[in-house]
């Protein structure tokens, strides 16, 4: 075993949190982001992200960021993966951790604050350069949801509690970059019998009103208890 004192070079690095907040809206993936107001990268856009404190969990970490940097409460996070390249960050070895989430843009109002001079939604085709390797790490994150919404439900974390079969089938083009054809999205999304028909219609559109739908969660629960499969498939590449 070497000498204890040989051990302090390890205690040298330093750990932050950083959070991939996804949301849809007007047909467009978007990722949360705030524009950061201290060196380094002062001005730049960067994901929700900052140290780990000494006595602190990571999870703990990762929601107090999003408390205290963009006001948001009781998020459900995932961790994705962990980054640790040398120079990644000017100060020194910085090891992050990396979350993602999926929430519904109309239900939560983001506010900057701390090292945040403003936060705002960002369309993950539209990103321009981020701060650090952020830019790396949405990569990351977008992969994780592409392959998660083949075989989850959860891409109706996205979407408001009513919503229509259009609105369905653009959340997974969006995320999958793919035009999907409608009648076969339609007829698989339906055989799976996870929506619940609301009884009514959109209002105030100028087209014809469409059938508005929600995900039955307690249907999805008990085909799963007795072996579901929710598999989706994505079409041809635009």
């Amino acid at each position: 075993m070497p000498p204890r004192e040989s051990f302090n070079a390890y205690f040298k690095s330093a750990f932050t949190v950083d959070n991939v907040i996804f949301g849809f809206d007007e047909g467009k993936l978007k990722i949360l982001l705030i524009r950061r107001n201290e060196e380094p990268y002062d001005n730049y856009w960067a994901l929700p992200g900052y140290f780990v404190m000494q006595d602190e969990d990571l999870d703990a970490a990762a929601q107090r960021v999003l408390r205290e940097m963009v006001g948001l409460e009781n998020v459900y996070l995932e961790q994705v993966h962990t980054f640790g390249a040398p120079g990644r960050h000017d100060f020194g070895r910085v090891i992050t951790v990396a979350y993602y989430s999926l929430v519904k843009i109309a239900d939560v109002s983001p506010k900057a604050s701390g090292v945040a001079q403003e936060v705002m939604w960002h369309p993950v085709q539209d990103l321009g350069e981020l701060a650090f390797d952020h830019g790396e790490i949405v990569s990351v994150a977008l992969n994780r949801l592409k392959r998660s919404i083949r075989t989850r439900p959860i891409g109706f974390e996205l979407l408001p509690p009513a919503f229509t079969l259009t609105d369905l089938q653009h959340l997974y083009e969006a995320i999958w970059e793919t035009d999907l054809e409608k009648r076969n999205f339609r007829k698989k999304i339906l055989s799976m019998d996870l929506l619940k028909d609301l009884g009514r219609s959109q209002e105030g559109v100028a087209h014809r009103p469409a059938k508005l739908y929600s995900f039955d969660e307690d249907r999805y629960q008990a085909l799963m208890d007795e072996g579901f499969n929710f598999e989706l498939r994505e079409g041809k590449r635009k």
